[in-house]
This record gives structure tokens, C-alpha cells and sequence, in this order.
């Protein structure tokens, strides 16, 4: 690894560590070594300390940063970002699995791909067991070269999870940093994606968790969530209502924001006016991992094949 790593990889994590080693060993194993992984631990109370102790003794690419008090998730995903030190970055969850070449791969992309800002891969939710339950085609228009139709298609398509691409850190700077109203992850990658056009790599290489204890699951409603997001949003002065407001606006905010045209400014808030005045089609607003799971036998794709550190805990 160079003194300075084109990548660098921000993992927040709080409470962790029943999926922890496992998602580091495949970050940690990935074909593309030329990164630093910082690792924020919000206070967590579990063994998630002595986990990334652990690994950060064995591996320097890992800068092991523990906070004294726990500040949200929102926070924590902004403070990684403010320890980026690279020309690229990504963002990383301590739940998921990666296969070996996914940073590679998306590396790749934006290297032919000077007008891409940001590069992912096909991808599929995994259970608790790492078990795949649901593969799904991303068919978002987020390699559009005009603004206005990305901009549609993230609010009208379901799935996507471009939020954890490999991102030009330049851009990241520009934009706004994430919120945390209700689906403040939306209105920021659709900001991202007014500033150019996204890669998808058409292979199946990023393998999302959905278990019990993932915080969209831990937390039900909406109000729950973003004071898990921030706890700075518990108390009468965040009522649902303004949660909802606040991603309306980071919408509109996100439009005024971007460096546009005023013709693509104006096809924006179309698509926007349309988006909030009329029902979403049918399906474009279900989660992907409430899909009925699919039949294991018919799965061509192992994890256990693709995913560095597997081999581990088949023992």
C-alpha cells in the first residue's frame, strides 16, 4: 500500500459484532489492496471493540478510531468521511459481504469512465446465515448522461443501493452531507447523482444483510429510526411530521443546490412535482428485501466462492 491510498473505506459501526469479522475478512481480502479501512465505533457496549482491535493489530490499512459517547449513525457516517484522506471513498457496513473483486472492479470503472462518479456492482440480500434470499436487477437509469432522467429514476424505481459505490471524494464534498429525516439516503444519492452519471457493474459482487437486528428492522417506525440516525431527534421539536417534511425538501434543496442547466433545474422539479403529486407506480416503492425469497436450488451463484474469509466458517 502507498503512503497515500487512492481509496479509503469508512465502516461506522455500533454494537457489531455478530457480523463483524465476517464483513472485515471480505473487505480485508479484497484483489484491490491499495486503500485504508477506518473503522468508527460509536461506544459500542458489545465485543465490537476488542474485534477491531483485534484486526487493526494485524492489518495497517485499518485506522481504528472509538468514540466515548454514542452520536447516531448519521454522525458516524459523516465522520469517516471527514477521515478521508483519498481520491476515492466508500462507505461500508459492518453487516454486509463483499466479494473479492468488487473494489476492483469499481476502481476499474471509474478509471475508463472519467465522466462517472461513482461505481457498484450488481448485488443480492443475504440472510443472517450469509445465505442468498433475494438477487435482484438494478434497473435505474443512474448512467443517463442528463440529470433530469437520473434524478427521475431515483424517485420513481425501487432498489439500488448506490449509497455504498465507490465515490470520487470530490464530489462527496460538494454535496450536502446526509441528514437523518426519514430516507435521508435518498435525497442524498439522488443529490450525488446531479452532479454525473453512475456506473453498475454487471456482476454480482455486493451481498447486502437483512437480519432481525439490522437497525431498519430494530426500528419500525419512522420516528425510531431517526432518532437511532441521530439522537438529537428524540423530543417534541422532531414530530413526525417534520421528519417527513425535511425529506421533501432535501429534495427540492438538492435541485437548487446542483450545478444544472436552467432547462435540466426545470426537469427536475417536474419529475419532483409529479413524484409528490401523484401515486408511485406500482412496486416502485417496496423494499427489495420483502420480495419472496427464491428457491436456493436455482441459485448459480456461492458466496462461499466469491467471498474472502468464507472458507473460515465452513470449518
Amino acid at each position: 500500500m502507498t503512503a497515500q491510498p487512492r481509496l479509503s473505506i469508512g465502516l461506522p459501526v455500533y454494537n457489531g459484532e455478530e457480523y463483524l469479522a465476517e464483513s472485515l475478512d471480505a473487505l480485508l481480502g479484497q484483489t484491490y489492496e491499495d486503500f485504508e479501512l477506518v473503522v468508527s465505533d460509536n461506544a459500542s457496549t458489545d465485543g465490537t471493540e476488542e474485534i477491531c482491535r483485534t484486526y487493526a493489530a494485524q492489518d495497517s490499512r485499518i485506522r481504528y478510531l472509538r468514540l466515548p459517547r454514542n452520536i447516531g449513525a448519521t454522525p458516524n457516517h459523516n465522520r469517516v468521511f471527514d477521515e478521508c484522506r483519498s481520491e476515492l471513498f466508500k462507505w461500508a457496513s459492518h453487516d454486509d459481504l463483499y466479494a473479492r473483486d468488487l473494489l476492483r472492479r469499481c476502481v476499474e470503472a471509474l478509471d475508463e469512465r472519467p465522466d462517472v462518479i461513482l461505481a457498484h456492482s450488481d448485488q443480492a440480500i443475504i440472510d443472517g446465515a450469509g445465505q442468498v434470499t433475494v438477487p435482484y436487477e438494478y434497473k435505474l437509469t443512474t448512467g443517463s448522461p442528463h440529470a433530469p432522467e437520473r434524478f427521475r429514476s431515483l424517485l420513481f424505481e425501487p432498489g439500488g443501493d448506490d449509497f455504498y459505490g465507490v465515490i470520487r471524494a470530490d464530489v462527496l464534498r460538494r454535496v450536502k452531507p446526509l441528514d437523518s429525516y426519514h430516507h435521508a439516503d435518498r435525497t442524498f444519492v439522488a443529490e450525488i447523482a446531479l452532479h454525473g452519471r453512475f456506473h453498475q457493474v454487471p456482476e454480482l459482487l455486493y451481498f447486502r444483510r437483512d437480519h432481525p437486528t439490522r437497525a431498519e428492522r430494530a426500528n419500525p417506525s419512522k420516528r425510531s429510526r431517526c432518532v437511532n440516525l441521530d439522537p438529537r431527534r428524540a423530543g417534541p421539536l422532531h414530530p413526525t411530521p417534520r421528519l417527513l417534511a425535511e425529506y421533501l425538501w432535501g429534495f427540492a434543496s438538492a435541485i437548487r443546490r446542483a450545478p444544472l442547466s436552467r432547462a435540466d433545474r426545470r426537469a427536475c422539479h417536474r419529475h419532483f412535482a409529479a413524484w409528490m403529486t401523484s401515486r408511485v407506480r406500482p412496486g416502485a416503492g417496496e423494499r427489495v428485501e420483502d420480495r419472496a425469497s427464491v428457491d436456493p436450488a436455482e441459485l448459480t451463484v456461492s458466496l462461499d466462492a466469491l467471498v474472502a474469509g468464507r472458507e473460515r466458517r465452513q470449518v
